[in-house]
């Protein structure tokens, strides 16, 4: 079993430490506040999916940026920053930037790094940290550890729950038209577009795999297109009344969890991912052209 297989398989005790500690932390938005996520890669998926959760649970506006794309100039109460290696220079730039004009708090895998300095406050989140360069438990355990913060949101479960159902994720074998396709699309609503853009990232990253993201109800406005036989439309969450229909007549394969959490959706697209990788002779723990962390010089 590939290292990235294993952190895989330790994300619901994750997801559940992360609940507890986020239940004690002090750093965290505020309702009411006007709020942006930023990150760079899957942090950037993983602040769009936070940021449509804390807009859902009514708790104040919130915008996610990539962090070399933050509009410096607009006026927030507070900027969350996500950064597994803490080392990442356009989120380091970005928080210096914002030092002393406006409260921010960064969530990390690794304190010795220059991000505990950067932020005004820090989540440390070091034990889902990860020796795999393709990010899978601490994306997910960051997520789980805002979406805590929350609290209850209308329509979404419970991250002890999302546990649960990502154990179950974990077990069940994956679908084998997913493991035998050429070419995957992505598809989500609302939180969950910001999880099939990361399914669609991590299958790139670990397999070279042609995959491609869209919001669900905008691939019949084209992407549908590309769906065929021998290809997939992965729903994330609900799927859309008479998706399933549209994905059927042009001969694709179309993949959901409903029912189940979508962040536990989003692990089985990890474990595809790793499956693909070693079908195709690629080591997932080594992917090709990709480090650990972006250091710009």
């Amino acid at each position: 079993m590939s290292r990235t297989a294993e952190e895989i398989a330790t994300q619901p005790a994750c997801w559940r430490r992360a609940a507890e500690y986020a239940a004690e932390f002090d750093g965290l938005p505020r309702a009411g506040e006007r709020v942006a996520v930023t990150g760079c890669g899957t942090s950037w998926f993983m602040a769009l999916a936070y940021a449509a959760l804390r807009e859902a649970a009514g708790q104040g506006e919130t915008d996610a940026f990539a962090s070399s794309e933050f509009p410096l100039g607009r006026r927030y109460d507070r900027v969350v920053a996500i950064t597994r290696s803490g080392t990442t220079t356009e989120v380091l730039d970005l928080l210096r930037a914002l030092k002393g004009t406006v409260p921010t708090v960064a969530l990390t895998g690794d304190p010795k790094t220059p991000v505990m300095e950067a932020a005004d406050a820090v989540a440390v989140l070091d034990w889902a940290d990860e020796e795999s360069v393709v990010q899978t438990r601490f994306a997910t355990t960051a997520l789980a550890f805002l979406r805590a913060g929350l609290g209850e949101v209308p329509g979404v479960k419970s991250v002890a729950d999302a546990a649960v159902d990502a154990e179950a994720a974990i077990a069940q074998a994956l679908p084998e038209a997913a493991l035998t396709a050429e070419q995957w699309t992505f598809l989500g609503r609302g939180w969950t577009y910001g999880l099939a853009q990361e399914a669609g990232l991590k299958m790139r990253e670990a397999a070279g795999a042609w995959t491609e993201s869209y919001p669900a109800m905008e691939y019949r406005h084209g992407p549908i297109s590309i769906t065929g036989p021998g290809r997939v439309a992965w729903v994330f969450g609900e799927v859309p009344e008479g998706m399933a229909a549209d994905v059927a007549g042009v001969g694709g394969t179309l993949v959901a969890l409903e029912g189940a959490d979508p962040m536990a959706d989003l692990v089985r697209a990890q474990r595809l991912a790793v499956a693909v990788a070693e079908e195709r002779g690629y080591d997932p723990d080594r992917p090709k052209n990709l480090t650990r962390s972006v250091i710009l010089s």
